[in-house]
Parts: structure tokens; C-alpha cells; sequence
């Protein structure tokens, strides 16, 4: 995985202001290409971005966003904002600079250190400054393929990188165009810090994109050509349900194990809820046909493992196997689970112990 830092902030924010001072003589109060805000708003909104990510840091924030907002002054003109833009991108670059790569605070998309706040305000640069410049009729600026390749690999793990070249392929993964074989992604979102595992990284499916996933869509990943399985689809479905509920807890729900050859997505895997009073947790996982035989799910199970039993509390991982299901019953003794007892329909019941687990 690739760690950025304040130089690719420092980077990006260059970029930025050398476009947008081509465009400062336009008028900025016309709409940015695919968003609701004008260009005007959509500048404001990235030295919002920016301030916010530093203020996580320097904060050290664990439950949301400090209560404030950013706006500049009323009249400001195209080249103040740039200045905004170029002055609250040195504050968030200072941040990352000085934060010790341990701290971690709170994001929508995951908890995240400095590098990943920088990573994240890379995209929030590069991708608004596509939006305004589209908004004002420049279709043919392209950042530097490497940075886009950095912030890919930081930040989206689960987007493919044979299709298109890096700049093409950001845009694809922040819902900004169609790529050879890939439709627009109608619902997406970044990993701030993915559940790494062998040959394999799960990626939440979030509330976000949940509720696409049980309805037919994509939730944003490249499948392999057989996926999603029902079963992930009804996982997802449980994730919608408990966030509607007022239930869910962001960690405790459906995976997609992507497979870090090709970037697709060939299952799912996850709890069934997030642990009981005891610290007992349920998990269960659903693998594409086309990936199965290659002791993929056996990774991504070990992985989510390490992830579990790294949260307070949490005692136990239990799963439910059918009798005839061999090649699951498999998965859990390779991940280190034993057979604690029988289910009421004949099938098997499996427990790794935190204390056992390795």
C-alpha cells in the first residue's frame, strides 16, 4: 500500500492552482460539471475539505467532525479562492507533517492516520478541480498519472487498474465516467484502512452501498463475471436493514473480499451482527463459483480474524456450516476454528476463541 504524505498534498494543491488560475477570468457562479454546487461553492467545499482533514488530526477526533465550517468571504473573486484553496491545503499538508503515523482519527469512510487524510485530500483536489474546470468548458486537463496512481492504490484498493490509465480509472472510481466493460459507478466511496489479508483486502459494504448491492447493483466493485452471490446480496440487505434500524455498527457487517491479482470482487464475507453482551460474534462468507478451489475465502477469513479480534471486547467467532458443505467445513479448521457442537438441522458449529486464536 502506498503512503502519501504532505509532499503529495503540497503536489496537488500545485496542480490545482496552476489550473484554476487559467479559468480565474470566467465566472464561477455557473454550475461544476455533475455536482449540484456551482464552481464558486465547489472551491469552497475543497479548502472545506481541507480544513476539516487537518483539524481530525490536530484534533484527534474519534466520533464525527468538529462542529464548524469554512466559507470565504461574500464577493470573494476566482483568485481568492484559489488562494483559499492554496493556503488551507498548506494547513492540512502541516498536519500531516507533524502527526505521529499512529494517531487515528474519524472519517465517514474509516478511521485513518495522516497519510490517509492526505491521500483523501488528494482525490477531494484533483477530482473538484475537474469538476470546475468542466463546469467552465476545459475538458482536457489531466494531473500527474503518477500521483493518481498513488492515491489508487492508497485509497482504493478494490478498483481495477487494466482497463485505463490512472488518471481515466480515478475518475471511474469516484463515480465520474464509464470505463471498457465497466458501467458508471452509481454508488461508491474510498478505504481509509481496508482489512488486509493474504493474496485478498475486504472492503466494507457500507450503508452506502448496501442497499445497491441486495438491489442488483454493483456497490461500486468490479465482479468477477459471476458475482455478486446471493448470498452477499442478502448480507448487504441485513447491513440496509440494520442501518434503517438504527442498529449497525461500521465494522461489524458484509465484506467484499476483492482479489488483490485483478482488483475484482469474487465474495463476501462478514458477521452477522455486530457482538453480544458476552463478546460472541457470527460469521459467514459466500464465494463466487469461478474463485472458488483456490483457498481465497481461507485468507479472507483469517484476515477478518486479526480484524475481530483486534476490537474491545470480543471473545468469540462462531459460524454455522451445512453437513454436506465440505469445502467450508474446510475454510474454518484452516482458519483455526473447532467444532463446538451440532445446529438443529444437522449441520455443524464451529468457535475460535480469542485466546486460541493466533
Amino acid at each position: 500500500m502506498t503512503i502519501m504524505n504532505s509532499q503529495s498534498v503540497d503536489r496537488s494543491v500545485a496542480l490545482t492552482a496552476q489550473a484554476l488560475r487559467k479559468v480565474a477570468h470566467l465566472d464561477w457562479s455557473v454550475p461544476a460539471a455533475g455536482l449540484e454546487w456551482s464552481c464558486h461553492d465547489t472551491a469552497e467545499h475543497v479548502a472545506g475539505d481541507f480544513i476539516g482533514y487537518a483539524t481530525q488530526l490536530t484534533g484527534r477526533s474519534t466520533s464525527g467532525y468538529a462542529p464548524f465550517d469554512i466559507s470565504a468571504d461574500p464577493g470573494t473573486t476566482p483568485d481568492g479562492l484559489i488562494q483559499v484553496i492554496e493556503a488551507t491545503g498548506g494547513l492540512l499538508s502541516a498536519a500531516v507533517a507533524v502527526t505521529d503515523p499512529a494517531v487515528r482519527a474519524w472519517h465517514p469512510y474509516g478511521f485513518a492516520g495522516p497519510e490517509g487524510f492526505a491521500a483523501m485530500g488528494v482525490v477531494e483536489t484533483l477530482v473538484h478541480t475537474h469538476d470546475i474546470l468542466n463546469g467552465l468548458g476545459v475538458h482536457d486537463w489531466e494531473p500527474d498519472a503518477d500521483l493518481c496512481e498513488q492515491v489508487l492504490d492508497r485509497l482504493f484498493p478494490q478498483v481495477p487498474r487494466d482497463v485505463a490509465a490512472p488518471w481515466p480509472t480515478l475518475l471511474w472510481a469516484t463515480g465520474r465516467g464509464a470505463l471498457p466493460g465497466l458501467p458508471l459507478r452509481t454508488a461508491w466511496r474510498w478505504y481509509a484502512e481496508p482489512v488486509a489479508a493474504e493474496r485478498v483486502v475486504l472492503c466494507e459494504i457500507s450503508p452506502l452501498v448496501a442497499s445497491d448491492v441486495r438491489d442488483g447493483g454493483t456497490g461500486g466493485f468490479a465482479w468477477a463475471g459471476d458475482g455478486p452471490g446471493e448470498g452477499t446480496r442478502v448480507a448487504s440487505g441485513m447491513v440496509a436493514k440494520a442501518r434503517e434500524e438504527g442498529t449497525f455498527r461500521p465494522g461489524w457487517g458484509a465484506y467484499a473480499i476483492v482479489r488483490e491479482q485483478d482488483r475484482r470482487a469474487i465474495g463476501g464475507i462478514g458477521f452477522h451482527g455486530a457482538p453480544d453482551a458476552e463478546g460472541n460474534a457470527e460469521v459467514g462468507y459466500d464465494l463466487v463459483p469461478s474463485a472458488r478451489g483456490n483457498g481465497y475465502v481461507t485468507d479472507a477469513l483469517k484476515g477478518l480474524v486479526v480484524w475481530a479480534f483486534a476490537q474491545p471486547g470480543v471473545s468469540a467467532l462462531h459460524a454455522e456450516v451445512d453437513a454436506d458443505n465440505a469445502p467450508s467445513h474446510a475454510v474454518l479448521v484452516r482458519a483455526g476454528f473447532e467444532r463446538t457442537g451440532s445446529t438443529e438441522d444437522g449441520g455443524a458449529r464451529y468457535t475460535l476463541r480469542a485466546a486460541d486464536a493466533q
